[in-house]
């Protein structure tokens, strides 16, 4: 076995080239990039220089800090998940020889269900920013196709066409076709006709003409959930809520699934144990 030494922070680099080349998402290979240096830095503290130093104490350890230190259960599952993928990366690579994060357990923990607004919740979200034109755009959006909020904030205008939106291969996620029902379409032909004249290319900007950024929308409509009385709801909760209405409406699971861009029918079919069937097998595209 061709075993070189190879050191903490010229592996972690490798590891991360390999991810970017494999075409992984950048906030999985930025998640994975901040779980690994914090490992890095607690082993170095531990005098371990190599990838070959570490051993299965020396996880064990690090697991017991990031307790102690105060992360949840499921995060620490999560930093779990990203040493165990770093660890077999090096085992295929033949840097290591044994793994000794294959015996690395998991904290248990419970898995919350995705939040589901009620109609009073998303009502009221609506009314709290139904001055403001373009976030009501954008919340519409959400709640009326189920959008990430990435291929969200990467809508340009040339992909508003015939009433549907084309939403552009994000990441990991392929391109697709998404139809705008009325209350959709309203909202956002109200936006484009008070959205400021721009050279960029990007849907939705701010005032001064650039894209409006993730960082941003994720903000704003955190504060309007404050503003509108709607406790711990995050903005992909929107989607999560565009889902199981759809589902509850009687949308089939397959067209759903489509919509949303879900790679796999068992993504979509989880939010079957969220919702009571509906009666009706016909097709309706509900607005909410």
């Amino acid at each position: 076995m061709n075993q070189k030494i190879l050191g903490l922070k010229t592996a972690h680099k490798e590891f991360l080239d390999f991810l970017q080349q494999k075409g992984r998402a950048s906030a999985t290979i930025l998640a994975y990039g901040a779980d690994l240096k914090q490992l890095i830095d607690f082993c170095q503290r531990l005098k371990r220089n190599s990838v070959s130093d570490i051993n299965q104490d020396d996880l064990n350890a690090f697991k017991e800090f990031l307790a102690k230190d105060g992360y949840t259960p499921k995060s620490i599952s999560r930093k779990i998940n990203s040493i165990k993928t770093f660890f077999k990366y090096l085992i295929k690579q033949k840097h290591i020889s044994n793994n000794p994060a294959s015996n690395l357990a998991h904290p248990k923990y419970e898995i919350k269900p995705p939040r589901i607004l009620s109609k009073m919740e998303y009502r009221a979200l609506r009314d709290v920013c139904r001055n403001d034109i373009r976030i009501f755009a954008i919340v519409e959006l959400f709640l009326q196709t189920g959008l990430r909020i990435g291929e969200l904030a990467n809508l340009q205008i040339d992909d508003v066409k015939d009433k549907q939106l084309f939403i552009r291969s994000y990441e990991s996620h392929s391109s697709r076709k998404v139809p705008l029902n009325k209350a959709g379409w309203s909202a956002l032909e109200n936006y484009l006709k008070v959205r400021p004249k721009s050279k960029s290319k990007s849907l939705f900007i701010t005032k001064t003409g650039k894209p409006f950024l993730i960082r941003n929308i994720r903000s704003t409509i955190n504060r309007y959930f404050k503003l509108a009385g709607v406790d711990n709801a995050k903005v992909n909760d929107l989607r999560h809520t565009f889902i199981a209405h759809q589902l509850k409406a009687g949308t089939p699971l397959t067209l759903v699934s489509k919509l949303t861009g879900h790679k796999r029918l068992s993504t979509t079919e989880k939010y079957l144990s969220l919702i009571k069937k509906s009666d009706s097998e016909k097709f309706k595209l509900e607005e909410l």
